[in-house]
């Protein structure tokens, strides 16, 4: 039997009906209970130098990647995985923070500053969850809503550390952070080094 032959073994209807089946997992893949590749969940800056996919090794459907500006663990990150760990068979979350973050390049007085204007004033009616917009931040100030960052190393650490410790989070999922430096472009665990110099809120 020749090579040519011995690839097209078995009915033809066989292998469109096994493609069919792979379309059909892949399309419905949670009404089936079928987790990520990599059974991950990606926490992530919104910034646009950060490619998350490739930096990580991931292709399409390795991971669910959430991402929002600083690679912050809201209390919608903690729902987002609470969720995925505990119905969709996540084990791993990663958080990628990065260098040069544009949640390091204000002070949190001139942020505060300049929502105000653009909201002509008090921002005490402004809605902040559009979900529940019953809801508000109760004692917290806008500053501490927005969450700016004075040490990006120190950050990743302190979410690692919260997503660990979370009640909502099983005790076996794996919580691990990570730096992207842009000057680099290379990821490294937080509190070491891999560029000579890296941009920080306060120039060293």
């Amino acid at each position: 039997m020749s090579a040519d032959e011995s690839d097209r073994e078995g009915n033809v209807h066989e292998r469109v009906d096994a493609a069919a089946d792979e379309r059909d997992d892949w399309a419905r893949r949670r009404r089936k209970g079928i987790p990520t590749d990599e059974r991950l969940l990606v926490v992530a800056c919104m910034d646009e130098r950060i490619p998350v996919e490739s930096a990580l090794g991931l292709e399409l459907g390795d991971a669910q990647v959430y991402r929002n500006a600083g690679g912050k663990v809201t209390d919608d990150v903690i729902r987002s995985a609470a969720l995925t760990t505990n119905f969709f068979d996540t084990e791993e979350i990663i958080v990628v923070n990065h260098t040069d973050c544009g949640m390091m390049s204000a002070p949190d007085d001139a942020v505060v500053e300049g929502l105000e204007a653009q909201a002509g004033g008090s921002l005490e009616d402004v809605h902040l969850d559009p979900s529940l917009p019953e809801l508000d931040i109760g004692d917290a100030s806008i500053a501490d809503w927005v969450r700016m960052t004075d040490d990006i190393d120190e950050a990743c650490a302190a979410q690692v550390a919260y997503l660990e410790d979370h009640e909502l989070i099983p005790d076996d999922v794996t919580v691990t952070g990570y730096v992207y430096e842009v000057e680099s472009g290379e990821l490294r665990r937080p509190g070491e080094r891999v560029a000579a110099r890296v941009n920080t809120r306060v120039e060293e």
